[in-house]
């Protein structure tokens, strides 16, 4: 099995070109139910799908809690299954992503001169990679 946070709510991220990015707990209301999310090795659906769940059903587990959206999926025996379990064994990935499109943000500048876009509703995810 494999498992974690493809989203921490409040969590800013890393640099994204000039901003960083937090997502608000509510910015997932009714998402999971209209959404068919993919779970992708580095986002690439040419390398092959390792879990899919269509609007809430499908071998993509997806949870809602806390801290913020959680999945659970069984490694696949192909390729990419194989390539994920092994680079997850020698700690070669360690994180997640996803890929979404927004339907509510709000922007402020920072002391420093950055900006912060806090995410305020997701619209549509489409994977989790």
């Amino acid at each position: 099995m494999v498992e974690g946070y493809a989203i921490v709510f409040n969590s800013e991220s890393r640099d994204l070109g000039g901003f960083t990015e937090t997502i608000e707990p509510s910015a997932l209301e009714g998402v999971l139910e209209i959404s068919d999310i993919l779970c992708l090795l580095n986002h690439n659906e040419d390398k092959g799908v390792l879990a899919r769940c269509n609007k809430g059903v499908g071998s993509l587990e997806l949870e809602i809690d806390d801290k913020g959206l959680k999945y659970r999926f069984e490694a696949p025996n192909t390729t990419p299954g194989d390539e994920l379990l092994e680079g997850l064994k020698r700690g070669d990935i360690s994180a997640s992503s996803f890929a979404f499109t927004v339907a509510g943000e709000k922007w402020t500048k920072e002391e420093d001169g950055s900006y912060l876009r806090t995410i305020t509703q997701i619209d549509k995810l489409f994977d989790v990679s």
